[in-house]
């Protein structure tokens, strides 16, 4: 049993990559005399890192070399494509025609026109009324015509390499979702009338708004309305207690609330990029209530918040701190097989685990459950306008000397994803109408960010997302490559339909790197909604279906015609999924080891 406090961080053998982190710390102080050709090469290299790192802390990260990069991709393969530039001309003079009748149209209805072009359907900044007043509607319409006319320039051009017609077009569109007529006191209707009906309160409980968010952030507080959710009181409350505790992990045993339990426990690995709670959030919303309610045995990783001495832990010890989760589990429950399921980067991080233990011949898993989480990187989505060799040496400049990656970075990168509802809109709400958004239990966690150890978050980029190296089997655990082809147990893979962080499609590949059973079940909503779909909750819904080992292939498109539909929560299709491959309830076990009551204390980290 994992006890002590005292008991060191684990650490893997180095790999080549570690062992040049573990080399290029010191690289700053090796500026002395230069001797050599090598002093000379450690000389520069350590000033172009020192440089990179103080150009990266004034672009939060981003690369302005990979931008330029792009941007140049764009410009010159437009420059050489005279039919493409015709085009997009010929485009730019229809729709000033369209923009033309439609005001011409509006001068004779008096403002009552019909619209020339309507928003996509995500896109709410334009759906009150007073956008269709005169000159409001102009506003409008010139900026929406302006924004598909960009992407038709920045899309399709010949020969640009496709990460960076990628990062172009996003690159465009925040640029346009800054400046539209929604974000100005002058061009927003909603706004001004706010503003004429309570003589300018609005704009003054605005700026009192924005003053108090930005001392909160430079103090680090929490947001407003946070502190109604208190970690332990109101979210992270289910009932258990810290079995467990490494340098890395607390391990959580939740308290059986049924007269018997199912012999076989369930292990849950959440991402360690936030706080596990996200699966225990209020009681209503808690997965693990909902588990523990239908009469399992649950356990919980919690993560330790790294600090900067933590900056050679690998992607490999993650793996160990869950090998060790597991031998907790086993010496409370003996000679049963454990349920495992992992949460976005947790589960990529148990499917590693998994297919290691499939390697060695460790047969202590029933299940595999994987949660939004991504295997094949092929297909990422817009996280990868953040990944390339120039932005990755950037933010390996930036950790070398901070030995890791800011939570704040990480959350500015996530909100640039959705920028009008994360960024945009709030900003109208909060600071031109002075209306505060109420806090919910899910924006309370998603404010309570970790940091990212430098050396761990190298390797995730370079070796899962650059280069792919779990899905082809490259990816070493233990010093040897893994293949996902050993893992053998039924998997339940569930993916979300509106995920921006790992598209379901690319979820759905992990069905082509295993000969197992696989069930793939889609929900409705997002990344994190999607996953937190309690029973009750209104307008939900998923699509499930079962894939025998060795069964034909369905690619995405087909699966989603002959998958079942079902209503509401997807939590009890996944109770019953487990039930089935477990054995009949008996007494709970006993907790031998006890550390403190759950949450514990490395949730409590900042």
């Amino acid at each position: 049993m994992l006890e002590t406090d005292e008991r060191p961080l684990p650490r893997a053998n180095p790999s080549p990559d570690g062992a040049a982190w573990l080399e290029a710390r010191p690289r700053l102080e090796a500026a002395a005399p230069i001797d050599d050709e090598r002093d000379l090469h450690a000389f520069g290299t350590a000033i172009d890192e020192a440089f990179h790192a103080g150009v990266a802390r004034l672009t939060g990260g981003l690369s302005p070399a990979a931008l330029a990069v792009a941007w140049m991709d764009w410009g010159i393969h437009l420059a050489f494509s005279p039919g493409k530039r015709a085009e997009v001309a010929a485009k730019a003079a229809r729709k000033s025609e369209r923009l033309a009748d439609f005001v011409l149209q509006s001068v004779l209805q008096r403002g009552d026109a019909k619209p020339c072009i309507v928003p996509l359907p995500q896109d709410r900044r334009f759906d009150d009324p007073a956008w269709r007043c005169w000159p409001f509607s102009l506003y409008a319409q010139s900026f929406l015509l302006a924004q598909q006319w960009w992407h038709n320039a920045t899309t399709d051009v010949p020969g640009v390499d496709r990460a960076h017609e990628n990062l172009v077009a996003f690159t465009a569109r925040q640029m346009l979702d800054g400046i539209a007529p929604s974000n100005t006191v002058a061009t927003n209707p909603v706004v001004l009338d706010e503003t004429f009906r309570s003589g300018g309160a609005n704009l003054i409980r605005g700026w009192l708004n924005a003053a108090e968010d930005i001392r909160r952030a430079l103090n680090g507080e929490a947001p407003v309305g946070a502190e109604a959710f208190a970690v332990g009181r109101d979210v992270a409350a289910t009932p258990g207690r810290v079995v467990a505790r490494t340098g890395l992990i607390e391990l959580i045993q939740y308290a059986p609330t049924t007269a018997a339990v199912r012999p076989e426990p369930v292990l849950i690995v959440p991402a360690w990029i936030m706080k596990y709670y996200i699966l225990d959030l209020s009681p209503e919303n808690s997965l693990v209530r909902h588990l523990v309610a239908a009469g399992f045995s649950v356990f919980m990783i919690s993560w330790h918040n790294p600090g900067p001495t933590d900056w050679d832990l690998s992607l490999d010890d993650y793996r160990l701190a869950v090998m060790a989760a597991l031998d907790a589990v086993a010496a409370i429950r003996p000679g049963r097989r454990v349920h495992a399921a992992g949460y976005c980067l947790g589960g990529t991080l148990l499917s590693i685990a998994a297919a290691a233990m499939a390697r060695d011949a460790d047969g202590r898993l029933g299940s595999l459950t994987l949660l939004a989480a991504q295997i094949d990187f092929t297909e990422a989505g817009e996280l990868t306008l953040y990944v390339s060799e120039s932005e990755i040496r950037f933010l390996e400049s930036l950790m070398r000397t901070t030995g890791t990656l800011d939570a704040r970075q990480m959350a500015a990168a996530f909100r640039l994803l959705r920028s009008n509802d994360l960024i945009w809109s709030r900003s109208v709400n909060s600071y031109l109408l002075g209306r505060r958004e109420p806090m919910t239990d899910l924006t309370a966690w998603n404010a309570d960010a970790t940091r990212m150890p430098a050396r761990m978050q190298s390797e995730y980029l370079r070796r899962l997302f650059l280069d792919n190296d779990l899905a082809e089997g490259r990816l070493p655990a233990g010093g040897r490559p893994v293949a996902l082809t050993d893992i053998r147990v039924p998997v339940f893979a569930v993916g979300t339909e509106r995920d921006h962080v790992a598209p379901w499609r690319s979820v759905f590949k992990f069905g082509l790197l295993t000969d197992a059973e696989v069930t793939f079940l889609l929900a409705s909503g997002g990344h994190n909604v999607g996953i937190v779909s309690p029973p009750g909750h209104p307008n939900r819904h998923y699509r499930v279906q079962t894939r025998a080992a060795h069964d034909p292939y369905l690619d995405p498109d087909l699966w989603m015609r002959t998958a079942r539909r079902g209503n509401g929560s997807w939590w009890p299709e996944w109770t019953a999924w487990l039930a089935a491959r477990s054995g009949p309830p008996e007494a709970p076990p006993n907790c031998p080891a006890d550390l403190g009551p759950a949450p514990g204390r490395y949730v409590l980290e900042c």
